[in-house]
């Protein structure tokens, strides 16, 4: 994706001065310095050279976008019986019909259209047939998502996936990863879906989980997410000890819980180089993507391998977005400012979205 370029338009000493010195520093040659300094007398070569050394600074500098987001129940309206889809049937509680089935699907679609990340992770999709209807709506086709998706073991019947364009990310190698308590064998929740592919000439591992919900303070249980996704990590790098790699998620617990900091070893703390939270600067600075109870968390994370905060390709520093688009949020009344959700004290809000906030990353490759 091409970055984009804004020049402001400072006196002429001052504007030459800035593009002298980033010219210098790109191309480091004497011929260069000594070819600028007669440039200040002539005017009419000089808008010309901005314009090329802006477009070698673009084609050099390639960036590209891995995000997430929980796009909350999105469920087709048939009934599946090995599932527990009930609430979402025509019948169902939420009378959930094919009118705000589809409404939903432009919702999720206009946002997901306006992200425009290259390699997308979601959370609480009922089936394949649901990102189907997704990526294929006019508002996303153009993108030529892809999909990669399998059925999982959750007792809600609510699954991962992973969208990506296949011009920016050419996956090769796709894995589930269960999480079981050994104390309670019947327990079922989503799997950690882990891909492997060629993202910017370079192989990328990108894992895309939802840990366990905290209804019923189910902490032991993310625990165990934790430790199945730090598994798998020592894995990779035991292999690979300069393997590059992205987890996405919903994971139920912020930055410094538990889960993050003490099993999963994402601490951003000196000492601890191996993975790097790009979610807990802007935790620390009291920002969420899902309020409850007028409490914000950050659930929603994006977790890198310490290794991708240099070389050349790279984590864009700060580069950690929370995804808004005005008409996400709640506008008025108690809930104002909070993500728009697809029911509002039990009733369809045709205008909703999801109860959280979608987010993203970029990565530079030079």
């Amino acid at each position: 994706m091409l970055a984009k370029i804004s020049i402001p338009v400072y006196g002429i000493h001052c504007l030459y001065y800035e593009i002298f010195i980033f010219g210098a520093s790109i191309l480091k040659t004497r011929f260069l310095v000594e070819f600028l300094q007669p440039l200040t007398m002539i005017k009419k070569h000089f808008f010309t050279l901005i314009f090329l050394f802006t477009q070698i600074w673009v084609a050099e500098a390639q960036q590209n976008t891995v995000g997430f987001y929980n796009i909350e129940n999105l469920f087709d309206t048939v009934d599946d019986p090995s599932i527990n889809d009930e609430e979402f049937l025509p019948s169902g509680r939420n009378q959930w019909n094919e009118e705000r089935y589809q409404r939903k699907l432009t919702n999720m679609a206009t946002v997901i259209a306006a992200m425009n990340v290259d390699i997308l992770g979601l959370s609480e999709i009922e089936n394949r047939k649901v990102l189907e209807d997704l990526v294929q709506h006019p508002a996303l086709l153009a993108k030529r998502y892809q999909i990669i998706h399998f059925d999982m073991n959750d007792g809600r019947g609510v699954d991962v996936a992973l969208l990506y364009k296949p011009s920016a990310f050419k996956p090769f190698k796709t894995l589930r990863i269960p999480i079981y308590d050994p104390a309670e064998p019947k327990f079922k929740t989503r799997d950690i879906l882990w891909v492997k592919g060629l993202f910017q000439k370079d192989t990328l591992h990108v894992a895309v989980n939802h840990w366990p919900s905290r209804s019923g303070g189910k902490e032991d249980k993310r625990l165990l997410a934790a430790e199945a996704l730090r598994k798998t990590v020592d894995s990779v790098l035991s292999v690979n000890a300069d393997a590059k790699m992205v987890m996405v998620g919903d994971f139920n617990d912020d930055p410094n819980n538990k889960s993050i900091k003490k099993i999963l070893l994402a601490d951003n703390a000196q000492g601890h180089e191996i993975l790097f939270n790009a979610s807990e600067a802007t935790f620390k600075k009291g920002f969420g993507t899902l309020s409850y109870n007028g409490i914000w968390n950050l659930f929603d994370q994006i977790i890198i391998s310490s290794n991708l905060l240099k070389g050349q390709q790279h984590y864009a520093p700060e580069s950690f977005t929370i995804f808004a688009l005005p008409s996400m949020l709640e506008s008025k009344g108690k809930y104002i400012g909070n993500p728009k959700r697809t029911f509002r004290g039990g009733e369809f809000n045709p205008d909703g979205y999801s109860d959280h906030l979608p987010v993203y990353i970029t990565l530079t490759k030079q």
